[in-house]
């Protein structure tokens, strides 16, 4: 009786972690793209490694939204 309670708290849990971690990480992403984009409206030319910065949470998003777009489909059903 514990266990299913206690299996179905610790999904929640991560499940609750990855949509947080997906969240802040889009607001990072948006982040380093804006500050880009402010520094070319200022007519400066950043160096090359800046335009890599978003890749790193770009996949990070892609792994999350992955995994979030399939979780419905793969959780559990409750018969009732």
């Amino acid at each position: 009786m514990y266990a299913q309670f206690y299996a179905a708290s610790k999904e929640a849990r991560v499940s609750k972690f990855i949509r947080t971690f997906h969240r802040w990480t889009s607001i990072a992403f948006t982040l380093v793209v804006a500050a880009i984009f402010v520094v070319l409206a200022l007519g400066q030319q950043p160096a090359r490694w800046i335009y890599y910065l978003p890749l790193l949470p770009l996949f990070f998003l892609m792994l999350t939204g992955l995994y979030l777009f399939a979780l419905p489909y793969f959780s559990k059903r409750e018969t009732g």
